[in-house]
């Protein structure tokens, strides 16, 4: 169980920390309304996601052993091609200022926002997915424990950004790249082991 609680704090992490659509809007509210204001709008992905979790897990369930394998795989080098993107974010990485016109603000408009966002979608299709299906298969208390830390990690971390660029009107560039960097380095050791669980299950 604690394996899976680790691998979901990872997801969560580096999905909180990575540049994207969603974590574009709450910057943009938060320049435009403050943080109080935005700060509900982080717990949008446990209402966007929850669909998404639904449709991928019926669809898997009705998969032979063989699929999921190979998924595993697709997962795992996905996971390695998005920390060759962290890496490329970080290595030329640059603070620039935003300048976004404001979005919805509610937090029902914010989980809209996260379902337009495409990366819900790949990750749990791909990764998420089949991982939740392979804990559940052993416990249901490793997929809770997998949800658990991904979510806890993820609008924790997105709560405390919200926070701290409300408060101090940026993060300081050393601090983001720092971030970057701790997520090139969880991604790629992630798409590594999905991969060989993916070849183990081949096997």
């Amino acid at each position: 169980m604690l394996l899976y609680f680790i691998q979901g704090l990872t997801f969560g992490f580096a999905a909180a920390v990575q540049p994207g659509p969603f974590q574009t809007y709450l910057i943009s509210q938060t320049v435009s309304h403050g943080w109080r204001r935005t700060l509900p709008a982080v717990l949008a992905p446990l209402l966007s996601d929850g669909p998404i979790i639904i449709v991928v897990l019926l669809a898997l369930v009705r998969l032979p052993n063989t699929v999921i394998q190979i998924l595993r795989l697709a997962g795992g080098a996905f996971v390695i091609y998005l920390a060759i993107e962290a890496f490329n974010t970080w290595r030329r990485f640059a603070s620039v200022a935003l300048a976004i016109p404001p979005g919805p603000k509610s937090l029902i408009q914010a989980a809209f926002v996260n379902l337009l966002n495409p990366n819900p979608y790949l990750f749990w299709s791909l990764v998420g997915g089949p991982l939740l299906l392979a804990s559940w298969r052993e416990t249901p208390l490793n997929s809770l424990a997998f949800l658990g830390g991904f979510y806890l990690i993820l609008i924790g971390s997105m709560a405390a950004g919200v926070i701290l660029f409300g408060t101090t009107g940026r993060l300081g560039p050393k601090v983001k790249r720092a971030l970057l960097g701790i997520s090139t380095l969880a991604l790629l050791g992630l798409g590594i082991y999905q991969i060989w669980l993916g070849l183990r299950g081949l096997l």
